[in-house]
């Protein structure tokens, strides 16, 4: 508990944001079960209760259609005191992209008290959707039907590649975003990097159109997620990017929009868990962070630690008989595994929980929990056995070595993705960790009782108490072995990929150095890597007879 307790601390995330509003969040109604990618859209109803919830937040927010149900929006906004920055959604069909432009002159002419600014279309260059001309065409279109100020909204990158866009529009919209950046910021130096970027927009459109207007169109951190470089998703980091930027923003006379305002379920089916977990809500509405004082990592965690300790009193119930067996020092080491084991599980299941926004995942979410319970139930038995120095079972040894290939197997398979597309793949850290501790687990108690260390306590038949040893273990070591020199050269690769990156360090042998830095100095990474390793160790080992201990 105490590791709870130190862990969960409330942290100091920077200086109050003033009255605690914000000057924009980036507001897209969907909830679990509505997907833009489904044409599953939301409903008026859904928007009022956002909207609501967000009158005391935010001064405006903006949006990124002007169809797919967003109709309501600026007769709602004005209903709770919103204004709006209106955008159209651009793409690849030419018959959409007229409607949503005739949509957004429409809106933007019969709402000029709600709707201030308008946005047409939002990273369609960076996705590729559209050529640049083709998207002055429509910036054209909509300035000249509207009398609000115009603008395209895109990575900040996109206007130094096409600085004519510069002159097209009636201010400069530009997503930073530390995080994705191709060369990853970490938080404590992302308010740096933001005066960085805004600078040198700035610098770039001085000689086109002097003092023309930027807003930060998108800035924001995921509170969940995997790490890329030494960016580090989570609430306290998110608390703290933002308040920060808040700062700076105010500092420098900087206009500003966070995205976002609440998590999108349906985004983790492109981006993953972090795609989405970048919002001030849940997708259930609930505050993920507050802009005003302390912040804590995990506001729940006394409702966890107490269910872990719940769990923890039904193993020591189920052992209590067999624990007066053992020796008082015996009996604690025990108790203690019982309790890492609980609290392992019980943190595996409330984050793969939080973390699945559909039927298929939290399918997934209970498979991978009862394995893990399944496993953890056997290892405790092991443990026991090893403590209490009962003879092997072959029964348990069968168990647990089919629990082993088994995670084994979906290791390798979720090491292959990692490896080739991880972009947006997070880390099993939490669905692995407790096979991983059964490995070290079985090899301490086996040291404990041999009273020395050597290779025969790494040995399977050793840690599981039988000799079940496969001709193909070695060649399973090999793969997981391989499988940590194919994760640091896909992560350092996707690094070298990048087109910002290649721009920064052209060539392999001035790059390479920058991306084998990011990779290796990426936390997740490593102790994925590490597990990969542990779980290896067992099928390392030459195998003798049969175990008796």
């Amino acid at each position: 508990m105490s590791l709870d307790w130190f862990n969960n601390q409330p942290q100091q995330a920077g200086i109050d944001v003033p009255t605690g509003k914000l000057t924009s969040l980036s507001f897209s109604p969907f909830r679990e079960g509505y997907s833009p990618l489904e044409e599953v859209f939301p409903l008026a109803e859904h928007i009022e209760e956002d909207m609501r919830l967000l009158a005391d937040k935010t001064w405006s927010i903006r949006t990124y259609s002007s169809l797919g149900g967003l109709e309501p929006s600026p007769a709602l906004a004005r209903k709770y005191g919103l204004k709006m920055i209106q955008g159209c959604w651009l793409g690849y069909v030419s018959k959409d992209n007229h409607k949503e432009v005739e949509a957004l002159i429409k809106s933007a002419n019969t709402n000029p008290d709600v709707v201030t600014r308008v946005i047409v279309g939002n990273e369609v260059l960076l996705r590729g959707e559209m050529d640049v001309d083709k998207l002055i065409g429509y910036i054209r279109e909509v300035k000249r039907a509207v009398k609000q100020p115009v603008s395209y909204a895109d990575v900040w990158s996109m206007y130094m590649k096409y600085p004519k866009l510069i002159q097209e529009v009636d201010f400069i919209t530009i997503h930073i975003l530390p995080y994705w950046e191709d060369e990853p910021v970490a938080v404590a130096n992302a308010g740096e990097h933001l005066e960085k970027v805004v600078k040198q927009v700035e610098d770039e459109a001085r000689g086109i159109a002097p003092g023309k207007p930027i807003l930060i169109g998108e800035s924001g951190w995921p509170s969940a997620g995997r790490q890329r470089g030494l960016a580090v998703p989570g609430v306290v980091n998110a608390a703290k990017f933002n308040r920060d930027m808040i700062q700076v923003a105010n500092r420098h006379h900087f206009d500003y929009n966070i995205v976002e305002a609440f998590n999108q379920p349906w985004k983790s089916h492109l981006e993953g868990v972090v795609g989405a977990n970048w919002g001030l809500f849940s997708a259930d509405r609930e505050p993920v962070f507050p802009l005003t004082g302390p912040v804590n990592e995990n506001p729940h965690w006394q409702l966890h630690f107490l269910e872990s300790s719940l769990l923890w009193l039904l193993i020591v119930a189920a052992y209590a008989k067999k624990l007066r067996e053992l020796s008082v020092f015996r009996s604690i080491l025990f108790l203690a595994l019982s309790q890492i084991f609980s609290v392992c599980l019980v943190t595996l299941a409330n984050f793969l929980w939080y973390t699945s926004y559909n039927q298929w995942q939290r399918s997934y979410m209970l498979f991978i929990a009862c394995a893990n319970a399944l496993l953890g139930a056997q290892l405790l038995q092991r443990s026991y056995a090893l403590l209490a120095k009962i003879p092997g079972s072959q029964a348990l040894a069968e168990r647990l070595r089919g629990l082993y290939l088994l995670f084994i197997v979906l290791a390798l398979y979720k090491n292959y993705g990692l490896a080739m597309h991880g972009r947006y793949l997070s880390f099993p850290i939490e669905q692995f960790s407790i096979p991983v501790l059964g490995v070290f687990t079985l090899i301490g108690l086996s040291t404990l009782n041999e009273r020395r260390f050597g290779l025969s306590t790494l040995r399977s038949d050793v840690l599981i108490g039988w000799n079940l040893h496969g001709h193909r273990d070695r060649l399973i070591a090999y793969a997981l072995s391989f499988g940590i020199i194919a994760m640091i050269l896909g992560e350092t690769k996707a690094f070298m990929d990048g087109s910002d990156f290649i721009q920064a360090h052209p060539g392999v042998s001035a790059g390479l150095p920058f991306a084998l830095t990011y990779t290796l100095e990426n936390q997740q990474l490593v102790v994925w890597l590490g597990y990969l390793l542990s779980l290896s160790l067992p099928l390392w080992s030459k195998y003798g007879e049969k175990a008796r201990t």
